[in-house]
């Protein structure tokens, strides 16, 4: 089969490689769409990913597709079924799974290959995170249950109220999630982005305001403006992953408001927080990574009942064999928000 292998950092190469074959549980899907993201292209820059990914090895994680097989074993899915699988699963054994973070479990399986012409998916995976699709449903759409997942997450665990302002800070696909679906929740949102085109995405999504970082003398000032009293935010959430947004996330919340910084920074990164704001103003600082079997459940039934839609991230299509150049075009910042990578074209 053809699929992308990932050699380093920037070393990606489309190659021939063997069908994945499948044991006892497991489940061997035809691929029939693989998202790109924010993750992967981190990975992609960076060569490897701690938790994830350690080269050589196969790329991706936002897929849908078709049972091409099924191993022995196997309950509640048969050959020529439709589903969405997850790129991880917990344990559902240990301390942290006993807590109900899942996310954090200490044996979080993950997998990796959704760019390819098959993919084999655990039997952990079966049995926890992959799900049938209904009629109706595209594979584009099904594929974005993962980021979905980890941004009902991170707004569940923030806790916000109906009427709150919310500030989310980046205008990529998460960003974007956050102010879909915290205008959803009910939440007055506030937009920060960089881009001309961030602008129009952001408004399209929902948001009330926007602040282009670019076009302001102070993006902590532009945001607090907006805000009663100027008082700042109840809630900012930092979905970004640079330590300029996480310290402007601070400045810009209000006494006794939420901060989550759901954007990883890179590995070693240090910020600089006024403790004197921290505590007087009782400031909350959250950090949320990952997703966990509810809120997969959660982001796929709002997929499924179409009030998250595909067509509003999903902004280009290309074949495995492109896949490179796309990463590429998504590191010089052009604004696509998601690309449909195709294994079969």
């Amino acid at each position: 089969m053809t699929a992308a292998v990932l050699y380093g950092k920037e070393d990606l190469k489309i190659e021939q490689v063997p069908i994945p074959r499948v044991g006892e549980g497991e489940v061997l899907i035809k691929v029939q769409v693989a998202l790109t993201c924010g993750t992967d292209l981190k990975v992609y820059q960076r060569g490897y990913h701690a938790r994830m990914i350690v080269p050589p090895a196969l790329f991706g994680h936002e897929l849908a597709g078709v049972i091409e097989e099924v191993g022995p074993g196997v309950k509640w899915f048969r050959k020529g079924m439709r589903v969405v699988s997850l790129n991880s699963a917990p344990c559902q054994a240990c301390f942290y799974c006993s807590k109900h973070q899942e996310n954090l479990c200490e044996d979080l399986l993950f997998n990796n290959g959704a760019y390819a012409e098959y993919i084999r998916i655990p039997r952990r995976i079966v049995e926890a995170n992959m799900l049938a699709m209904p009629p109706g449903v595209s594979f584009e759409e099904a594929a974005m249950t993962e980021p979905l997942a980890c941004v009902l997450r991170g707004l569940h665990e923030t806790k916000p109220e109906i009427g709150d302002t919310v500030t989310v800070i980046g205008g990529g696909p998460i960003g974007m999630m956050f102010v879909q679906v915290a205008r959803l929740t009910g939440c007055n949102v506030i937009s920060v982005v960089k881009r001309d085109s961030q602008v129009q995405a952001a408004k399209h999504m929902g948001a009330n305001d926007v602040v282009q970082i670019t076009k302001v003398a102070d993006a902590v000032e532009a945001v607090r403006v907006l805000t009663r009293e100027k008082r700042g935010s109840d809630i900012v959430i930092e979905a970004v992953g640079r330590p300029q947004a996480w310290e402007w996330a601070v400045e810009m919340v209000r006494k006794g408001g939420t901060v989550n910084f759901f954007g990883g920074c890179a590995s070693g990164t240090k910020v600089q927080l006024d403790t004197s704001r921290l505590h007087y103003s009782e400031i909350t600082l959250k950090a949320t990574f990952h997703h966990t079997p509810e809120t997969v459940r959660r982001a796929f039934a709002l997929i499924a009942e179409r009030k998250i839609r595909g067509n509003d991230y999903i902004t280009g299509e290309a074949p495995l064999s492109r896949l490179q150049q796309v990463l590429h075009h998504m590191l010089n910042r052009n604004g696509d928000i998601k690309t449909a990578i195709i294994p079969g074209h």
